[in-house]
């Protein structure tokens, strides 16, 4: 399995993920032409997606569904309250939702889907479990906090896009106001770079052997500072000599990841 990020951040997310001739996008959320060119670095068009995962309807998650859909059958999965606003967002990509419930378990090509609520002020926000039998890679950002659920999904993952979306100083003392940095630091919010070091060490005394840290805030954080934390986190636990670490860019392509 190969993961790549085309894009992560509040400005906008989206994810590939390969198997075989299986060819999936987990959101949308920058434009048509930046998901064309990316795809086409890796060798895709738009045409050769399976389908498109949305993990919830804000905008930095579907932004690009539109313009991408005119003339493309796509289908698109999500959750019922997804597709509901979905639909009103982005009047083309009504016609190509596929409802899914928010704990459920399909095939998609060649891979096994595992869908799972998770804690986010959206409709029906979830991740993903994504399994081709023998490998897995877990999706989950726009966290407010880890629950027991997430915990025993996420421990089968063998790689794990996590979301490490601030630094608690740097939001308490930077530009933002104060009822966005509490819905920020908030259950319903997302996750700091200590909540995601403290679920790394738990995942890699598990299966994870993988960490691509993502959708961190381009005010309240840096790629140098979330690394440093949670790879901080790992050496204290004796795990960083077992796993790999590595930041998602921002608004590019990242590296390749296989697993």
């Amino acid at each position: 399995m190969i993961l790549r990020t085309l894009a992560s951040g509040s400005s906008g997310n989206c994810v590939l993920i390969q198997s075989g001739a299986t060819a999936l996008l987990v959101d949308a959320g920058v434009s048509c032409r930046k998901i064309t060119q990316r795809l086409k670095a890796c060798g895709l068009q738009p045409e050769d997606l399976t389908g498109i995962l949305i993990t919830h309807e804000h905008t930095d998650h579907v932004a690009g569904l539109n313009v991408l859909l005119k003339r493309r059958e796509i289908p698109i999965y999500a959750t019922a309250g997804t597709c509901q606003i979905v639909a009103q967002k982005c009047p083309v990509a009504a016609a190509h939702l596929m409802m899914i419930p928010s704990s459920s378990y399909f095939e998609l090509g060649e891979l096994t889907v595992t869908a799972f609520p998770t804690p986010h002020d959206a409709s029906d926000s979830v991740g993903y479990l994504l399994s081709d039998g023998e490998r897995s890679v877990a999706i989950a950002t726009d966290l407010g906090e880890i629950n027991d659920y997430i915990r025993e999904i996420m421990a089968d993952a063998d790689l794990v896009l996590l979301e490490a979306n601030h630094d608690i100083p740097m939001l308490r003392t930077g530009p933002y106001p104060y009822l966005l940095q509490e819905r920020i630091l908030g259950v319903m919010g997302h996750l700091c770079n200590e909540a995601a070091a403290e679920f790394a060490v738990y995942l890699a005394q598990n299966k994870t052997k993988s960490f691509v840290l993502a959708h961190l805030s381009k005010e309240n954080n840096t790629p140098e500072l979330a690394y440093a934390v949670v790879a901080d986190a790992l050496k204290q636990a004796n795990l960083l000599e077992r796993v790999n670490v590595a930041v998602a860019p921002r608004d590019e392509l990242s590296q390749t990841f296989v697993v």
